[in-house]
C-alpha cells in the first residue's frame, strides 16, 4: 500500500486584485521526500509557500498535512501540525544566543503551578536541548554563547534551519536556503537538507540554484505565471528541459 503523502495541494488558487498569483497548481510530498520548487521571481512560489504555511488564504482549492485539511487554518495551527518555514530573511534575533532563538515564543519556564508571568525561564534546559539537536543534525557553532550576529552567512542559516527542525515533525519548508551564501556555507546547508530527509521529514526546497537542486532534491516542479507547468526528476540529463519550463520556451505548456 502506497504510503499517503505529508502534503497534499489541490487546485490551489490566489489572486492579488486582478492579479493571479496561483492558478490551480497541485501538488504532493511523501515522507522524507525533498520537493524542490522552481521557477522565475513572480512564479508564484512565495505565494504557494506562504498558503502551506497559512499565512495566506486560498481563494479555492485545498491544503491537506497528513490526511487533515487545512485549507483555512492560520498559521499558528499548522505549525501546531508540525510544519516550520525558514524564510529567506530568517527572521533570526541578532542580539540573541541560538538557543534563545530556538526557542523564541516557546520558551521553557517552571514551575508550572506558578502563574506564567511569574515562572523562572530554564535556561540551562534550553541550551542543552539546542546543543543536543546541534549535535544530531552535526552542526557545529563556535560558540553557543554568542549571539548570531556574530555568525557566518552559514552559521545562522543552520540556526534558522535547525530552529525548524526542533519544533517540526511533518514538514520543512525552506525558501532560498542557500542564497548569498558561499560555497562551504552552501554545502553545510544542503548536507542538512539531506539530514532532514534522513529523519523521515518532509521538505519543500524554493531555489533558483539548479546545482543545490540537483544535489538534494527528488522531485523538481516549475511554476510559472501561477501556473504548473512540468515536473521531473531534477538531473544533469534533464537541466535543459527544466530550464525551458522556468523561462515558458516553446513547448512548453502547464500541467
Amino acid at each position: 500500500m502506497t504510503e499517503r503523502p505529508v502534503l497534499q495541494v489541490h487546485e490551489a488558487s490566489k489572486r492579488f486584485g486582478a492579479v493571479v498569483a496561483l492558478d490551480g497548481v497541485s501538488l504532493h510530498v511523501a515522507r522524507g521526500e525533498v520537493l524542490a520548487l522552481l521557477g522565475d521571481n513572480g512564479a508564484g512560489k512565495s505565494t504557494l509557500v506562504k498558503a502551506i504555511s497559512g499565512v495566506h488564504r486560498l481563494d479555492s482549492g485545498s491544503i491537506v498535512l497528513d490526511g487533515e485539511d487545512v485549507t483555512d487554518a492560520g498559521a499558528m495551527a499548522v505549525r501546531a501540525h508540525g510544519v516550520e518555514t525558514v524564510y529567506q530573511d530568517l527572521a533570526l534575533f541578532d542580539n540573541l544566543d541560538p538557543a534563545a532563538n530556538f526557542f523564541a515564543g516557546r520558551e521553557l519556564a517552571g514551575p508550572s503551578w506558578l502563574p506564567r508571568g511569574l515562572r523562572f525561564m530554564r535556561h540551562r534546559q534550553m541550551a542543552d536541548r539546542t546543543r543536543e539537536l546541534l549535535e544530531r543534525l552535526q552542526v557545529s557553532l563556535p560558540d553557543l554563547d554568542a549571539t548570531v550576529a556574530l555568525m557566518s552567512g552559514g552559521q545562522r542559516q543552520a540556526v534558522a534551519v535547525a530552529r525548524a527542525v526542533a519544533f517540526s515533525s511533518t514538514l520543512v519548508i525552506l525558501d532560498e536556503p542557500t542564497a548569498a551564501l558561499g560555497l562551504r556555507e552552501s554545502a553545510r546547508v544542503l548536507d542538512l537538507v539531506r539530514r532532514l530527509k534522513e529523519s523521515g521529514v518532509a521538505v519543500v526546497l524554493v531555489s533558483h540554484s539548479m546545482d543545490h537542486v540537483m544535489a538534494v532534491a527528488d522531485r523538481a516542479l516549475v511554476l510559472r505565471r501561477g501556473r504548473a507547468v512540468g515536473e521531473t526528476v531534477p538531473t544533469a540529463d534533464n537541466h535543459a528541459q527544466l530550464v525551458a519550463w522556468i523561462v515558458g520556451a516553446a513547448g512548453s505548456r502547464p500541467l
